[in-house]
């Protein structure tokens, strides 16, 4: 059994305040109770100075996009000629290379406050598509990344078939395919959930699945009730290829094959129209945004207000890594409204970090992203000694913390009891020098 004394702790609910005097006893991997008013650090509990608030869940990530980081921003373009920067990166990567680089980027991630990360996983296949000995050989190179960086992982195992709607795959989109929806299933079943792993499902895009694969990949992820995400409606394009051949919206394609309900989340639906907007409501879907990548992409701004006020539940993803940093990204939901609407105060800051924490730990499957008896033992401390949060209003840390915050001022990361980050340094890795060395080796490969 181990303790945490909190000198404060966001506690959750709609007020912005913390708590004083937090003992939080972990049970295993869980946390087995929270005391409040407690003046002094009991002895041999560990002591963390700040607030602590729950995890954060990175509900959408492409682990190998982080190369592409400070190398593919100018130039101009659109998000399509970006695309083929990333293919480049996508066609040279090897299972060690791959590993080196999920590793060093989950554990930026884990110093940045994110807990949980929900890996959209497609690169499965060896250059040109042939499987590896292991069929799943990269897959089980991102859990092995995962637990070497301390994070949990929802593997979201996705199935892609077709280059585009009625085109076929070229030679880098080889490497994504299990060339039908039923390879693909028997592919993945011989993956297991492990202490901080689960396995999760998911379809591309309906640029990648046809509709009658999108029912096999539905089926297969609520036999065994595991969650199932897609990339909708990033793209006006998409929209427009996708209501001339199926004669609907992404949404609109995806609820029609039974795939909407409480397990599904849409990832991005920049270009939602309000009838998508109901579908996703009234089937209890929730929508993981990401703000940063889609700026750096000029993707658009999504109607988030829009989805909150209908029901959908938000979360965050930090995508393809351009920023990795939970508070930036949370913000970002209500300043990326404001630039859109005009108007300031759309999104409570206690709202936005539950979206942040326990909406994306649900979105991904897990237990957690809250302080309370249970729950999952992961939470972050923000300390208030940085030039960033000096003088920062105590009584109301949510709006501190989302405003003010960035990833230098996380101080420790607990995840299932573990102190994985003390006083900002990670518990086993050099970060910095594992993230140089890995972006450098993938790039020596694409370059030859």
């Amino acid at each position: 059994m181990t303790q945490y004394w909190c000198e404060q702790a966001w506690l959750g609910g709609l007020e912005g305040g913390a708590a004083d005097g937090v003992l939080i006893t972990v049970d295993g991997d869980t946390i087995g109770s929270v005391e409040q008013g407690v003046a002094s650090p009991p002895e041999r509990a560990t002591r963390l100075d700040g607030v602590t608030l729950p995890g954060f869940a990175n509900a959408h990530s492409h682990a190998f996009h982080r190369a592409l980081r400070g190398r593919t921003h100018g130039g101009g373009g659109t998000f399509w000629t970006w695309r083929d920067q990333m293919y480049r990166l996508a066609g040279s990567l090897d299972p060690d290379s791959y590993e080196e680089l999920a590793t060093a980027t989950f554990a930026e991630m884990v110093l940045a406050g994110y807990t949980v990360v929900g890996e959209f996983h497609y690169l499965h296949h060896a250059p040109g598509g042939a499987p590896y000995a292991d069929p799943n050989e990269m897959g089980h190179r991102m859990l092995r990344a995962a637990e070497r960086a301390g994070i949990r992982i929802t593997l979201l195992n996705t199935c892609y078939l077709h280059g585009g709607i009625g085109q076929p795959l070229n030679e880098v989109q080889r490497r994504f395919s299990d060339g039908t929806a039923e390879a693909w299933l028997a592919r993945i079943a011989s993956l297991a959930h492990g202490p901080t792993s689960r396995m999760g499902a998911a379809i591309h895009s309906v640029r990648a699945v046809d509709p009658f694969s999108m029912t096999v990949v539905e089926w297969s992820a609520g036999a065994v009730g595991a969650v199932l995400h897609a990339h909708v409606s990033e793209q006006p394009r998409e929209n427009e290829a996708c209501l001339e051949a199926y004669g609907g919206t992404p949404v609109e394609v995806l609820a029609r094959r039974g795939v909407l309900d409480d397990r599904f989340t849409a990832v991005h639906a920049t270009h939602v129209t309000s009838s998508d907007i109901r579908l996703l409501a009234d089937s209890g879907s929730s929508c993981c945004v990401c703000p940063t990548t889609e700026r750096e992409l000029a993707d658009g701004i999504g109607p988030m207000a829009a989805l909150r006020d209908a029901g959908v539940a938000l979360c965050i993803g930090s995508d393809s890594h351009a920023v990795i940093d939970p508070f930036e990204e949370t913000r970002a939901v209500e300043l990326d409204e404001r630039l859109a609407s005009l108007r300031r105060g759309t999104h409570n800051p206690a709202d936005l970090l539950t979206a942040a924490t326990s909406n994306g730990y649900a979105s991904l499957g897990w237990e957690g992203g809250s302080i309370a008896p249970g729950m999952l033992a992961d939470f972050v401390t923000v300390g208030f000694d940085s030039p960033r949060l000096a003088g920062a209003d105590r009584d109301d840390v949510a709006a501190a913390v989302v405003f003010g915050a960035t990833t230098a001022d996380v101080r420790h990361v607990v995840v299932g009891g573990e102190h994985i980050v003390r006083d900002g340094a990670h518990r086993s890795i050099d970060v910095v020098r594992s993230l140089d060395s890995s972006v450098r080796r993938a790039w020596a490969a694409v370059m030859g």
